[in-house]
């Protein structure tokens, strides 16, 4: 068993570092700045009209990185239902403070929100493996539109399901059947912002 590293390979460690912070290929924090908005300028940009809907998600990390994926996409907003018992500083932790660009709701009931947004006429998206879900990747997503995202073990509820116009899912290739709530609702939304900002 090896128990510590020689100074040879404590050297080498040292080496690869320098190399990888003096990268001319990466860009730099700075080069990262040049492209970015002020911060007047971006509150007074337009968000698109994406909204994502947590269905009792309950993990403090989980709901901190889909405010983080909020703000990467810049869409409307999220809401997050249900009784939640959440961890301010793990979620502001897996957010990295971009909560404070990203406007979050908090709703006791999931299915009042969604009715709303459906007499708001928004088009709902459930990601859950369903018997009529289909690929999310073949879906043509409409301007105003929501992602409802489930609960870590139960996924969306039945309630929630019901509402939806189209249950969707993310092919599965290997042996798992399902994806963190986070990864699976990063690899959806991808999708449908994108499609979303090419609309004309």
């Amino acid at each position: 068993m090896v128990v510590g590293k020689t100074k040879n390979q404590q050297l080498v460690i040292k080496v690869i570092r320098v190399e990888i912070m003096d990268s001319k290929i990466q860009l730099t924090k700075e080069d990262l700045r040049k492209n970015k908005p002020t911060r007047d300028e971006y509150l007074t940009r337009p968000k698109i009209p994406l909204i994502v809907v947590l269905d009792n998600v309950t993990n403090s990390y989980n709901i901190g990185a889909f405010i983080r994926l909020a703000d990467a996409f810049a869409i409307e907003k999220v809401i997050v239902c249900g009784a939640l018992t959440i961890s301010d500083k793990k979620m502001k932790k897996a957010s990295r403070n971009e909560a404070k660009w990203v406007s979050v709701e908090y709703s006791d009931d999931t299915t009042t929100s969604l009715q709303t947004l459906l007499d708001e006429g928004h088009s709902i998206y459930s990601v859950e493996l369903c018997h009529e879900s289909i690929d999310y990747a073949t879906v043509t997503y409409p301007e105003k539109c929501v992602l409802v995202l489930g609960n870590e073990r139960k996924g969306v509820s039945e309630a929630a399901l019901k509402l939806s116009h189209q249950q969707i899912h993310i092919p599965m290739f290997g042996m798992g059947n399902s994806l963190n709530v986070s990864t699976a609702g990063a690899i959806v939304l991808a999708e449908c912002a994108n499609q979303i900002r090419k609309l004309p």
